[in-house]
């Protein structure tokens, strides 16, 4: 089974996470030019339809991009 990782910033403290990283941050201006949802529809026959959800294929893919 395909997951897909929701992310929802949530305060911590009064702060909320996205105001710690910088707007010109490289992982920032990553995201915004490379749209990667594509991945979903192109991994889709690889995942069964029984069982746990794996790792969103994005993250997966932004794992290797980065490592």
């Amino acid at each position: 089974m395909q997951g897909k990782k929701e992310l929802q910033p949530k305060m911590l403290y009064q702060v909320h996470i996205d105001s710690l990283v910088a707007e010109d941050y490289f992982y920032r201006q990553l995201s915004r030019a490379i749209d990667l949802n594509f991945l979903y529809k192109a991994t889709e026959p690889y995942y069964g339809k029984e069982g746990q959800a794996s790792i969103d294929p994005v993250v997966f893919f932004k794992i290797c991009l980065v490592s």
